[in-house]
């Protein structure tokens, strides 16, 4: 029977912008989200979600922090949970589900095996800004049970014939200095419009030197997952565009990015009990060290004046390699017991799809804002022992279908939203055999579908000037991590249909809330509640040391507020909260019973700041984390605890006779803490302080 919902994506225009959008501040038509993000042209009217627009000044702002874009959104978005500070994202939630990571409109996840390197497939110094819807949603189809990311790349100049070049270079060190600890960036990008055409494109290179914490002691390198630590980093991008005509718009988007470990150091591990952590010593792991490589190309299309309405569409193609460092394999090959074979995995996943929508501002004369579009999509992904030459995961192709119609009516101050989108998927796997450890059992192949209709609907008034109220009710969907029960096979006589269990994992996503502005005060605040009746939960087995795809009821409850105050022209300070409370039924008996893992499911977060311009060519902005102590029961036993921390950040720009100087000092107080992943998944090789004091340094000019 089909699942209706009323979605908030609602996608009527824009929401409520966060009017400090660094904080996630709500303010009435500042801001839009762009059409890649919102799938609909219009702006004048509210998209009844929590959104949050980072753009270029204040990332810049947390770039003069950190590097690292998990850090980023953890530090603007308090439901976003702690960064790993790692190439991995793995562990990293939005109301504690997973987030879909787009780049101008391509999906960058990899859901047929979720590889968690998401989150690091383009440079930051290549970006415009980035948009993010909180909260399930079908928007964008596939992957966004969590909320979009949405990642906006740069742009050409506005003006006919003018033409720039941006040159930035950084470096980056522990305080107190230590000689491995430095870090390096250097960016170039050029911009220029010649009367139909414009062209934006450049590069940049950086390096990461050893991590350390408050006390002055290594972190331990993820040798396995990845690091952003010990590694080196680059990217060319380029895009061009060509207007046909005043309505009509072609624009062409490449980017190759590369993210390297350099693979100097080895972790020596810690003791969970006895609260040592994990370190690094100079060393080398067997074979090569961890890797992302990713290329994207998408073309896209836009009409502003076919048949009265507005077209968009867009190709794409994204390709995406993520190498995994060595690992041990007792008698891989079953014929020499107690034998160690040392071999890496690499998830490798390409995908080819298109976007298209045509959008109507007035139909049948009515107010009326109505959407129709067609999304398409094909996904091959595989995960294969490089060393062995076998496919761990077999080569899996997941195609979709999916129209969808969206339709708003505007009635004075109120406006009305809902719409249905329709999603028809086939899972496509050829016979294969496991790998030799498993037994090497033939497995037949399988070709099990889905189908899913997603309604939406919600509603906004605007009551004043400065106030307006919303409540929707969103669905967003994905697909269970099929590599994971595909691999690990270890029983005959299996069959792929009988195996995967390809329904979707459906989270239903209501929420109610309120922006105000009235150009002194800004506030937001929203309640939601998120419910999977089968969801898709990672479950930590003890006995293998390894976690497992789980189909469980779930249930999470969150709230997210802030407020800002402009205190005359120079002063701003502001204050974020959110809280997440997710359960699940372990025992499978209709109830949920259990909480969340950290591994699903972030702290309770506050976020406070206060930013000043001293002078003309002088501002700083100083800001304050807190995440919050957090027990987590099952059956009502306490099985695990968090102990919170509190960091500060402080960052100057400093405006000199040529370009502009950036400092930035990460972890201020030099607080000493454990992660919060470490807190919650404890292991003795996991088991990571978070990263002291460091200081960033960075000149940027724009001639």
């Amino acid at each position: 029977m089909p699942r209706f919902s009323l979605l908030a994506l609602a996608l009527a225009g824009i929401l409520t912008q966060p009017a400090l959008a660094d904080d996630e501040l709500a303010v009435l038509d500042e801001l839009t989200v762009s059409a890649s993000t919102s799938r609909l042209p219009w702006s004048e009217s509210a998209l009844p979600n929590t959104i949050t627009v980072i753009d270029r000044a204040q990332l810049e702002q947390q770039l003069a922090v950190t590097s690292d874009l998990s850090q980023v959104l953890a530090n603007l978005i308090p439901a976003f949970a702690p960064s790993r500070q790692k190439m991995t994202s793995f562990g990293e939630s939005l109301r504690g589900r997973q987030p879909l990571y787009m780049v101008d409109g391509v999906p960058q996840s990899t859901p047929l095996r979720d590889g968690s390197r998401d989150a690091h497939t383009i440079d930051p110094a290549m970006i415009e800004r980035i948009e993010v819807i909180h909260g399930a949603n079908a928007l964008q189809g596939l992957g966004a049970s969590g909320g979009i990311i949405n990642i906006i790349t740069t742009r050409a100049p506005h003006e006919d014939g003018a033409s720039w070049h941006d040159v930035s270079l950084g470096a980056s060190t522990a305080l107190p200095t230590e000689s491995d600890a430095t870090g390096t960036r250097a960016s170039w990008l050029y911009g220029t419009r010649r009367g139909a055409m414009d062209f934006v494109g450049g590069l940049s290179h950086a390096t990461e030197g050893l991590h350390h914490d408050g006390d002055g002691r290594a972190l331990a390198v993820n040798g396995v997952q990845g690091d952003l630590m010990d590694s080196r980093a680059t990217n060319y991008f380029a895009k061009l565009g060509w207007n046909l005509a005043d309505d009509r718009r072609l624009q062409l988007t490449a980017s190759h990015y590369s993210l390297d470990g350099k693979g100097d150091y080895v972790s020596v591990n810690g003791d969970f009990a006895a609260g040592i952590t994990a370190t690094s010593v100079r060393g080398e792991r067997p074979l090569d060290p961890p890797r992302n490589r990713t290329s994207q190309v998408a073309l896209d299309y836009t009409d502003r004046d076919l048949a009265g309405g507005y077209l968009q569409a867009q190709l794409y193609w994204f390709d995406f390699a993520a190498r995994y460092g060595s690992s041990p394999w007792v008698d891989f090959f079953r014929n020499d017991p107690g034998s160690i074979w040392q071999d890496q995995s690499q998830n490798l996943s390409e995908k080819l799809g298109g976007k298209f929508s045509w959008s109507h501002p007035e139909l049948g004369g009515l107010p009326l804002q109505a959407t129709f579009g067609l999304d398409l999509a094909r996904d091959t992904t595989a995960q294969e022992l490089i060393e062995a030459g076998l496919d761990w995961v077999p080569e899996t192709t997941y195609s979709s279908v999916s129209p969808f119609a969206q339709l708003q009516w505007t009635l004075g101050s109120v406006s009305l939203v809902g719409g249905l989108r329709h999603e028809r998927g086939e899972l496509e796997v050829d016979d294969y055999t496991t790998l030799p450890v498993y037994g090497a059992q033939l497995v037949a192949g399988g070709n099990p579908k889905t189908r899913e209709t997603l309604g939406n609907a919600g509603i906004t008034w605007q009551a004043t000037d400065a106030l307006a109220f919303y409540g929707s009710y969103a669905e967003g969907y994905t697909v269970a991590d099929v590599g994971r029960v595909l691999r690990a096979i270890s029983v005959p006589g299996q069959d792929v249909d009988s195996l995967v269990d390809l329904s979707p994992v459906v989270a239903d996503n209501r929420e109610i809330g309120l922006d105000y502005d009235d150009g002194r005060w800004s506030a937001h605040l929203a309640a939601y509640w998120s419910d999977s009746d089968l969801g898709s939960l990672l479950v930590y087995d003890a006995a293998t040391d390894t976690y497992n795809v789980s189909r469980q009821k779930t249930e999470i409850r969150g709230l997210e507020g802030n407020i800002a105050l402009r205190l005359g022209l120079g002063d701003r300070i502001g204050l974020a909260y959110a809280r997440t409370d997710g359960r699940y039924d372990r025992d499978q008996d209709g109830r949920v019973d259990t909480d969340l893992e950290g591994i699903n499911n972030s702290p309770d977060r506050a976020t406070l700041f206060w930013e000043r311009a001293w002078t003309d060519a002088i501002a700083t902005r100083l800001q304050a984390s807190r995440a919050f102590d957090r027990d987590f029961e099952r059956f009502g036993t306490q099985v695990a605890s968090f102990d919170g921390y509190t960091t500060v950040d402080l960052q100057a720009r400093i405006g000199l006779p040529v370009g502009t100087l950036s400092v930035g000092i990460q972890n201020l107080l030099g607080e000493q803490y454990i992660s919060y992943y470490s807190q919650t998944t404890p292991s003795n090789d996991d088991y990571v302080a978070g990263r002291g004091r460091v200081l960033s340094v960075a000149w940027s000019h724009r001639f």
